[in-house]
């Protein structure tokens, strides 16, 4: 697939990394394509391009939004909403606050009953939002290799179709998925951000990842 990778932070190199890897197409979409970083990383990452993010949006059959969380309804609107319709959105954002965390529990700028996947897919309505790979860090993302077995990459969306292309890149990454349910269960997956941060806070480790276990 021509992946669209909209964020040149950690996050979007990673994936973008790992999709070329997986022999994807990959365009990293960001402000200005020229910054130092992201040469390096485009110059290091054979089949990889940089773009701006409405050249990534265009780009992409398949859209990963990897920006800050309060940076992604922005993100959007620059790519240009109309060239996400019909398109699968694979959403790795949280929504952390700029306050600092409270006894290692981040803050979110979401309340209880809303979640920025929601925002997101209401911002972008003929796009097919799937929350993924938001809950755990960067370094873990990619093939992890842990001695109890695979982890579980928990993921949600409306849209059957773009849930079932979003399970094989989790596969692919070495994950088992999980389907929560519809966008709404962002309001769900979403806090397993909080909850992962918190050992990394307390323990200063952040290797870590979630397994669902059923009998």
């Amino acid at each position: 697939m021509k992946i669209g990778i909209l964020g040149s932070g950690t996050v979007g190199r990673t994936l973008g990394s790992g999709f070329v890897k997986h022999g994807h197409q990959a365009m990293l979409g960001t402000r200005d394509p020229r910054k130092p970083e992201v040469q390096q990383w485009v110059q290091s990452t054979p089949g990889a391009a940089a773009g701006t993010f409405e050249q990534t949006a265009r780009f992409g059959d398949l859209i990963v939004l990897a920006t800050l969380g309060r940076a992604a309804e922005e993100a959007i609107r620059l790519a240009g909403i109309d060239n996400l319709a019909g398109k699968t959105v694979m959403d790795t954002t949280n929504p952390i606050a700029e306050a600092p965390p409270t006894g290692g529990i981040l803050a979110f700028f979401t309340g209880p009953n809303e979640s920025l996947g929601e925002r997101i897919q209401s911002l972008a309505p003929k796009a097919n939002v799937v929350k993924a790979f938001n809950s755990v860090g960067a370094g873990k993302m990619i093939n992890p290799s842990y001695a109890q077995g695979k982890p579980t990459m928990f993921f949600c969306g409306d849209n059957s179709a773009a849930k079932q292309t979003v399970a094989g890149i989790i596969e692919q990454f070495g994950w088992k998925p999980y389907d929560g349910g519809g966008i709404v269960a962002c309001r769900a997956i979403e806090p397993l951000c909080i909850l992962w941060c918190s050992r990394g806070f307390q323990h200063n480790q952040w290797d870590h990842a979630f397994a669902l276990l059923t009998a």
